[in-house]
């Protein structure tokens, strides 16, 4: 059994609500259906019922019926859920007037119904940009105790089982943070690790990458890199970590004992954390195209629940492979 099987087989036997804030769009309501077909999650769709069900059976999709549908302008918790977001922002200057009217968009139901506990994840994206997707979640679910950013992850499934966990690595940041401090550099580490470990099920042995290993060079980016594996180490003391690491130090084990000797990552690295966005976003995309490895993302970390950003051109099979991933981050949260 593969990775995504394993992801898929693992959702499965602890479902999570699922909440998809695009109801109405094709690839969503098609992924939606497989999904629902599959048993994998509990599916809450957002959108007018009566919309969704005319796309259902216009792409004579056979288990939309097993869906929870909810109408963002019509429903029982409407109010509710304006009162909690006024609350929430009334001293950021929202009024009751704004709050209400905000929870009637799907994207800020969607959190609000996570927020207060009727739902476990939310998977948006295919219609609406990151920043839409991003705005209410750091708004309303906010990170995770400890964690100051938000940040994005790439599960590679390479075609080389020599590195990695058997081929399959964890790239971050690869989406969201474009310079990250040295304090932000060692949250994006940890939350990568959780990532290892509640989706991927392996122990993190995290590398903190750079153009140096071990002080071979000397410059102000370096020092960022030494400084946030300090932090991580400091805040995470169980915490397999080292750097600053090249990246041939962190993945292959006679460069790994030559350049950096008695280091316990060197070499056996399985989530690589990039000094900077452009170098994380680079780095996948060169091994997903000329390495013609699998990129899985981008996986948002940090947050205090799931939810995760699609790309607008992503496939039905990235959305159900989202949703399984989303559950899997939701039950290792809970087994915090």
């Amino acid at each position: 059994m593969n990775l995504i099987d394993e992801i898929i087989e693992r959702a499965k036997a602890n479902k999570q609500r699922i909440v998809l804030p695009e109801g109405t769009e094709q690839r969503t309501l098609r992924a939606a259906d497989e999904l629902l077909r599959g048993d994998v999650a509990n599916i809450i769709l957002l959108g007018n019922p009566d919309e969704i069900h005319q796309l259902a059976g216009e792409l004579k999709l056979q288990h939309i019926g097993k869906a929870t549908i909810i109408n963002p302008k019509n429903h029982d918790k409407k109010e509710t859920y304006a009162g909690f977001l006024y609350e929430l922002r009334k001293n950021k200057g929202m009024t009751m007037e704004q709050a209400t009217e905000l929870a009637e968009n799907p994207l800020y139901l969607a959190c609000l119904m996570i927020k207060n506990g009727d739902a476990d994840g939310e998977i948006a994206g295919a219609q609406n940009t990151t920043g839409d997707v991003l705005r209410p979640a750091l708004q309303i679910i906010k990170t995770m105790p400890g964690v100051k950013v938000v940040s994005g992850a790439f599960i590679m499934f390479t075609k080389t089982p020599q590195y990695g966990e058997n081929g399959t690595l964890i790239f971050a940041d690869c989406a969201v943070m474009p310079n990250p401090s040295a304090e932000e550099l060692a949250s994006i580490a940890i939350a990568s690790a959780q990532t290892a470990r509640s989706i991927v099920g392996v122990e993190p042995r995290v590398a903190m990458l750079s153009f140096s290993t071990k002080g071979s060079a000397q410059h102000e980016m370096i020092d960022k890199v030494t400084e946030a594996t300090r932090i991580a180490k400091e805040i995470a003391p169980d915490l397999l970590i080292d750097g600053e690491l090249q990246a041939d130090a962190a993945l292959v084990p006679s460069v790994g004992a030559s350049k950096a000797p008695g280091s316990p990552i060197a070499g056996k690295a399985n989530v690589l954390v990039f000094p900077t966005l452009e170098a994380g976003n680079i780095g996948y995309k060169l091994v997903q195209r000329l390495g013609n490895a699998e990129a899985v993302g981008p996986i948002l970390q940090g947050m205090a629940a799931p939810v995760n950003d699609l790309s607008r051109g992503c496939s039905v099979d990235d959305i159900y492979k989202m949703v399984a991933i989303a559950a899997n981050q939701a039950i290792g949260l809970k087994n915090n």
